[in-house]
This record gives structure tokens, sequence and C-alpha cells, in this order.
């Protein structure tokens, strides 16, 4: 539960962020610009908070494993 919560509130997080950024570049345009903006904003924003939540995770992981658990290609 609450992966599955951390996941949503970053999906917000970032949706909200990328709705402010869009909202505010579309508004240099003009009125309808700022509304269509503000919503691809968000769709953008809510991409990269699910790719950045899966991230995280596994940089997570990684720095939980000890050396002695990791495994190194040879070349």
């Amino acid at each position: 539960m609450r992966k599955r919560l951390r996941r949503v509130l970053n999906r917000a997080k970032y949706a909200g962020m990328g709705a402010a950024v869009g909202g505010t570049l579309g508004g240099l345009v003009s009125r309808r610009g700022a509304s269509t903006g503000a919503s691809v904003g968000a769709l953008v924003g809510a991409t990269v908070g699910e790719k950045r939540g899966s991230v995280d995770a596994v940089v997570e992981r990684v720095r939980e494993e000890r050396p002695t658990e990791r495994v190194f290609l040879a070349d």
C-alpha cells in the first residue's frame, strides 16, 4: 500500500509541476494556449513522475546491496 501511495503522490507532484510550467509558457502566447499548455504539461509531468518513481526504486535497491552481492562482469 505504501509503495502504491508513493507512486501516486510522485505522479501528482510531477503532473502539478508540469501543468504550472506548461500553463506559464502557453500563457505567454494566449489564454487558450495557457489551457492547452497546462493540460499537455500535466500529461508530460505525470509520465515523468511514473518513470522517475521506477528509476528511484531501482537506485535505492542498488544502494542497499552489499558490495559482496554485486556481480562484476569481466571484460
